[in-house]
């Protein structure tokens, strides 16, 4: 679990959904079916192809991570504008699935093993990240990456076309069909109870200087 993630890498400043038209960026998944519709000609590319790709000018612009990886890739030497946030992962969870037959056959003691030592990576792993980007972060704007926000007309164009990827996927799946409208449900409770709690406290705390 990574956590929220970046945007992105630009070559250009990103001031309206306009801009994206056209743009060649390196993205995958949901995500890059979503920017799609506004127009992106989205591509995938393997972590060491990314740099040489943005050099040549096959593509304008990038998303892979988090600070601490984008540093290891030299991204802000060919990309200089560095967007937030990560709309597309809001937190890069991984999943551990496992076969329900072979689960069920599995001794309880290896069960609790097994959910143990996962419930201990993901915690470890976005423990670590939340210790390790902020000084990465300050290490690639003082390298001349330029932090920009995303506009917020291009956060709410990329929302709305997220929502009819989701209803069009839905019309199609009647599996993804199940899992939205369980989400669904969930996500507003816990949207709701985040307003009053950690999203509020956050908004708080990240305006004042310590």
């Amino acid at each position: 679990n990574t956590g929220t993630q970046m945007a992105g890498w630009f070559k250009k400043e990103i001031k309206t959904v306009d801009d994206l038209k056209g743009l060649k960026f390196r993205t995958g998944g949901m995500g890059g079916q979503v920017l799609t519709k506004l127009g992106v000609v989205t591509q995938q590319l393997p972590a060491g192809e990314i740099y040489s790709a943005l050099e040549k000018g096959t593509i304008d612009a990038a998303e892979f991570t988090v600070p601490y990886d984008d540093e290891k890739l030299g991204l802000n030497k060919i990309a200089k504008y560095y967007y937030y946030p990560g709309w597309n992962e809001g937190s890069a969870a991984l999943a551990f699935q496992v076969n329900a037959k072979a689960w069920d056959a599995l001794p309880e003691s290896y069960k609790m093993a097994i959910q143990a030592a996962t419930a201990e990576a993901n915690t470890w792993m976005q423990a670590k990240y939340d210790a390790l980007n902020p000084n990465a972060l300050r290490r690639l704007v003082q390298g001349g990456a330029i932090l920009r926000a995303y506009p917020q007309s291009v956060m709410d164009a990329c929302f709305k076309a997220n929502q009819e990827l989701l209803e069009e996927t839905s019309a199609k799946s009647p599996a993804f069909k199940r899992i939205l409208s369980q989400m669904r449900p969930f996500q507003r409770d816990q949207q709701a109870w985040f307003r009053v709690a950690e999203g509020t406290y956050d908004t708080f705390m990240s305006r004042q200087k310590l």
